[in-house]
């Protein structure tokens, strides 16, 4: 029996319009646009601010140890100089279940929400922050599970202990398609029932005049709630785009030809491989003792391992799946682009922003040669080109973008792309997925990022980026060293910006915690 199931990209969508009455006519009747937002804290106009960036969060406590927590400890000192914190996705594990919502998120984060003070009378679709809390959907927050699956860890939940999975976090509940992420962040105008309703909350909330229009006005304390799985929002002059990448993440489809086929058969004997590497691994975990501390090391880092062979899985289904008529999310893209377009013709605009989950470029071992990674690397590239062939000379040699933002890579690096012979060429990345599940290792093949362009006669290879930090696994069992991290943004006056990265980090080795110094760096 499969694990986790994940909806298709056409059900996302669907599943994700529904919840917020995209296009509802009382809504396009107004001039409500509903991917757009502004933060009313007062200081938006601001060109100096400073915000904050995690990732890949929602796990509980490993072995008397709370990874999630530290990092949020190394957050607190910075609350008050920050305007907001984005989250690059995977906001609760295993299958964004609203069940862990409590433990996972709101206990840990519980500073930055109202009534904080008392975290488990906070329900976890009333959540209203203190300071902006701006996430994107990971991939965790779209799983679900099986129904037999489901039912047997639901009724089960005090003998999961002994079970092969040891830490499984799985309920009687999956995400329900997003559905979970939607009632935690999302306006969820679905559940207004009658037009006047409707129209008294759209009154209240969709205040903000944007161009010739209305949008959804972001109230800290008050309000906090997001208009849309993907969205936009202007802050001291620069422009960020919030995007769902769970939607453009499909791979190419493998060819119909002899190389195809080799391909095929070779996915297929991966997957029988690591199924066997599995197996291996659990009869491992029958063995060990989780209230022994060495045992419990061992046992920490062999779930880690099941995790990401689960990914590995997944990655590999996807590409057996793919075919030439799978849905890609060209509306998100489209409107990516147009937004880009547009940003780049407003005068008062300096910078702009992206952030998403799954990274176009990273060296993290388990993710660097994922075809999801690719996938998302040319859907992106595609936006940007039609961008920079749109504005020609316009942009004066600067990248479309000045920072991407993603997770999904549980690790802190930073990459910049060269010369790609594309409009991704010398774009800054930033990859904050290390705030709180089991740190991943680098790759061995180091730090250049080699791309084959098949598209190209003769399929040249090409350098297209570099890995210029890493911080991430090292060592072994009890002498692993675990770094745990988020990072700080100080953005700069002037035109165009600067920005200073200020890592944080919470490094654990055996039972003890440092907090390892890395010198900021300016971008």
């Amino acid at each position: 029996m499969k694990l986790i199931t994940e909806p298709s990209i056409s059900e996302k969508i669907h599943k994700m319009k529904q919840r917020v009455r995209w296009l509802h006519p009382q809504i396009v009747s107004q001039g409500i646009d509903q991917t757009s937002m502004v933060i009313d804290d007062g200081k938006e106009d601001h060109p100096e601010f400073s915000f904050m960036v995690i990732g890949d969060t929602g796990t509980t406590s490993h072995y008397g140890h709370h990874p999630q927590r530290k990092v949020a400890e190394l957050m607190l000192p910075h609350k008050d100089d920050c305007r907001f914190v984005l989250h690059t996705g995977d906001v609760i594990y295993a299958v964004g279940s609203h069940e862990y919502y409590g433990k996972n998120f709101i206990q840990p984060y519980r500073e930055f929400l109202q009534g904080g003070d008392k975290p488990d009378h906070i329900a976890y679709d009333h959540m209203v922050f203190n300071l902006p809390f701006l996430p994107v959907l990971g991939n965790h927050d779209y799983y679900d599970v099986p129904f037999m699956y489901r039912l047997f860890t639901g009724s089960t939940r005090p003998l999961r202990p002994f079970l092969r999975y040891k830490d499984i976090e799985i309920g009687w509940h999956g995400s329900n398609q997003g559905d979970a992420y939607a009632r935690a962040f999302l306006d969820y105008i679905v559940a207004i029932a009658s037009p006047k309703e409707l129209q008294s909350h759209l009154d209240q909330h969709y205040t903000a005049i944007i161009g010739a229009g209305r949008c959804l006005r972001y109230q800290p304390g008050k309000f906090t709630r997001l208009p849309n799985r993907y969205y936009t929002f202007r802050y001291g002059g620069i422009d960020f785009f919030a995007l769902d990448s769970n939607t453009f993440n499909t791979p190419a489809p493998l060819p119909e030809t002899p190389e195809g086929e080799m391909n095929r058969r070779e996915l297929q004997q991966r997957r029988q491989k690591i199924d066997q590497e599995e197996e291996q691994i659990l009869a491992t975990c029958d063995q060990l003792n989780p209230e022994k501390p060495t045992e419990a090391e061992q046992l920490d880092y062999l779930n880690a391992k099941l995790d990401q062979i689960n990914e590995i899985k997944i990655d590999i289904e996807k590409q057996l799946a793919s075919n030439a008529t799978d849905i890609i999310d060209f509306e998100q893209l489209n409107w990516l682009k147009n937004r880009l377009i547009e940003s780049w013709n407003t005068c008062e605009v300096r910078g702009r922003i992206i952030f998403f989950h799954h990274p176009p470029y990273v060296t993290e071992a388990t993710k660097w040669n994922q075809a999801q990674t690719l996938a998302v690397r040319h859907r992106l590239r595609w936006v940007l080109e039609q961008v920079a062939q749109t504005l020609g000379s316009q942009t004066k040699d600067r990248s479309i973008v000045d920072l991407i933002f993603n997770g999904h890579a549980h690790c802190l690096e930073h990459i910049c792309t060269v010369n790609t012979g594309y409009a991704d060429s010398h774009i800054n990345c930033i990859i904050s997925g290390g705030s709180g599940h089991f740190p991943r290792r680098q790759r061995r093949e180091g730090n250049e990022l080699i791309e084959t362009f098949t598209e190209l006669p003769g399929n040249p290879q090409k350098k297209v980026a570099d890995s210029l930090l890493f911080v991430g696994r090292k060592g072994e069992y009890s002498q692993q060293h675990l770094p745990y991290s988020c990072v700080r943004i100080d953005v700069q006056a002037g035109n165009p910006p600067k920005f200073i990265v200020r890592p944080l980090i919470a490094e654990r080795v055996g039972e003890q915690w440092h907090t390892p110094q890395i010198p900021p760096f300016i971008i």
